[in-house]
Parts: C-alpha cells; sequence; structure tokens
C-alpha cells in the first residue's frame, strides 16, 4: 500500500480547490513498515497510484528523501518510466548535466520568468516535467505553479469575448534567435541549440515538422509559429485548459533581439490587448502556489494540468530539469 511509505505533510502555502489539495506534497512515512531502500524503489512499486495522485492533483512535491545529486535526480525520473521529450524548439538556456537531466533555465536569477505551459509554443511539448532542487536558494527562486483549468475559467468569466478570440483564431508566436547560446536572456537560446544542429538545412527541416516558419537574417534567425491554439481540451480530465506561452512571451520575451510586444499576437495577425494580457498574469499570481525549495526536492508536474514560471532569486540556487512525452 503506498500509505506504507509515503505519508502527506501539509504546508502553509498549499491551496484548495474543488476540495483538493493543490499541490500533493508526500514525504516518506515515519512508521515505514515495508523494506524500501530508496524513493525509485517506492515509484517503481507505487507508480500507478501515483500516476493516479498526479492526474488529480496535477503535480506532487517529493520532500524528505535522499535524493542529493543529479544522478539521483536521473534514477528517479527513469524510475517513473515515461519516454524522455528531446528539447527541439524551446526557448530556454539549457545545459545536459546526466542522462535525462539538464539545468532549468540558465537565465540571470534577477530576471523573473513568466508562467507558460512548457513548450506551449510548439506543437510537440512534454506531458510532464520533473524538478529537483540540487542546491537550495539562498532566497526567492520558487517555481511558482498554478492551476490551468482554474485561469481558463476565471478569464472566461471575466472576458468572455477576448477568450472567444483566442479561440477561434490561436496565437501566433515571433521570437528572434541569435546563431550561439546568449546567456543573458531568459530567450536567449540559439538556433544551433534549438534545433540541435549546426547545419541550416536541418534546422529547416526540424522546424517544418514543428510547423514553424524560418526567415534567416545576417546573424540569426526570425522563427514564426502558428497559428497555434491558446486553449486546448483535457481529454482525461473533461475540461478545457489555458494552454499557452501568451503572457510569458508578451511580459518577458524581451532581449537585444526581441520585443515583447511583438513576440505574439492573435492567429490573424491582431496585437493583443496590454490591459488583458496585465490582467491575466495578476490572475496567474493571484491562483498560484509558491513553496520555497529545499535541497532534495523533487517536483513533478502534469504540463497539461499546470502552468509554472520562476521567481528571481540570490545565487546560490541550482534547480535541474527533466521533460517527458
Amino acid at each position: 500500500m503506498a500509505q506504507n511509505f509515503f505519508t502527506e505533510i501539509k504546508i502553509p502555502q498549499k491551496k484548495f480547490f474543488e476540495g483538493l489539495v493543490f499541490p500533493k506534497i508526500l514525504s516518506p512515512n515515519p512508521r515505514n513498515s515495508v523494506e524500501f531502500h530508496s524513493l525509485t524503489d517506492a515509484i517503481k512499486d507505487q507508480k500507478p497510484w501515483l500516476d493516479s495522485v498526479l492526474h488529480q492533483h496535477g503535480a506532487i512535491l517529493f520532500r524528505g528523501f535522499s535524493v542529493s545529486t543529479a544522478a539521483d535526480f536521473n534514477n528517479v525520473v527513469e524510475a517513473f518510466g515515461y519516454e524522455e521529450l528531446p528539447y527541439v524548439g524551446g526557448a530556454a538556456p539549457r545545459t545536459n548535466v546526466v542522462g535525462r537531466v539538464f539545468t532549468a533555465n540558465e537565465s540571470p536569477p534577477d530576471q523573473k520568468i513568466p508562467f507558460h505551459h512548457e513548450m506551449a509554443q510548439v506543437p510537440e511539448y512534454p506531458s510532464k516535467l520533473f524538478f529537483f532542487c540540487e542546491v537550495e536558494p539562498v532566497n526567492g527562486g520558487e517555481t511558482p505553479i498554478v492551476l490551468s483549468h482554474v485561469v481558463y475559467e476565471r478569464m472566461k468569466e471575466k472576458y468572455p469575448d477576448f477568450v472567444q478570440n483566442l479561440e477561434e483564431h490561436g496565437l501566433i508566436y515571433t521570437r528572434v534567435l541569435g546563431e550561439e547560446d546568449d546567456p543573458s536572456s531568459p530567450i536567449g537560446r540559439g538556433w544551433k541549440s534549438t534545433f540541435l544542429t549546426n547545419e541550416k538545412s536541418v534546422a529547416e527541416e526540424r522546424a517544418a515538422k514543428l510547423n514553424m516558419k524560418l526567415e534567416w537574417t545576417e546573424d540569426g534567425v526570425k522563427t514564426i509559429m502558428g497559428p497555434i491554439p491558446a486553449i486546448k481540451f483535457d481529454k482525461t480530465r473533461q475540461r478545457k485548459i489555458w494552454f499557452n506561452s501568451m503572457v510569458a512571451a508578451y511580459t518577458g520575451w524581451k532581449d537585444a533581439r526581441n520585443d515583447p510586444v511583438k513576440a505574439v499576437t492573435f492567429g490573424d495577425g491582431k496585437p493583443l490587448p496590454s490591459h488583458i494580457i496585465y490582467d491575466c498574469l495578476r490572475i496567474l499570481e493571484d491562483e498560484s502556489v509558491a513553496i520555497p525549495w529545499q535541497k532534495g526536492d523533487v517536483l513533478l508536474i502534469d504540463n497539461l494540468a499546470v502552468l509554472h514560471s520562476r521567481r528571481p532569486f540570490a545565487s546560490p540556487r541550482r534547480v535541474l530539469a527533466s521533460l517527458c512525452k
């Protein structure tokens, strides 16, 4: 039984939606009567139960387990048995650490990363995300999370015409990439690492598979994605979700090459209303849960159910990630 190994803990940041706690926080049961040697053993033994918990609550935080290194984290990810998703088309600078584990967005610590579903701006996105706190931040650096269907319902209630436009037309995302990664930018991934190639022809092939248009410039490329849906229907939960990177693009895709106001438009090319975007950002913040990281924390997110972001922080902080199909 799962309760023989896991016990649910309560923390002040948790919230309840429709009677369900968000997120679900699991720790080792001090009265464990079953001989599990590690979290990975428990995951393998309780995989169906953990899958059902994730589906019901949208996110699980594993806290207090013996997960201390990137290799330990890689073992946890592999224990779940989800297929790996290559990071093709994403915007964030990342570095492979070990196995299926990468650094999370490497943008400077003073920069906030706005709410988004991982890779919502491309057709092939992960269904699951793992985060792991290897080095606990001095202060700040939380990864706030928010339930997507809650955001959809609040936006639909307040801005029905805007949401209808999104449902009818979708969104177009435009981003200008340099050749190499720009670590000073939260969207600074160069085209070579974005498409995992040094060849323009291969990049064009991989972009075409994503239905992404490329316009080459002297020192980089403009990528145009869309129209792509901004609202999806989550069939497994029978509800609509706010599945897009609209707020992230409009408020955060800013660097030497990119103007965030031009980064995202309605699918028919019309500009988005600024006041609604910023009100959506407020709603995201209002409904979110931000739990301070502790060393060894592993956060599992259902990417169809939950958006995430990153708050600024004081170094050192090292959070690793893994993406799954």
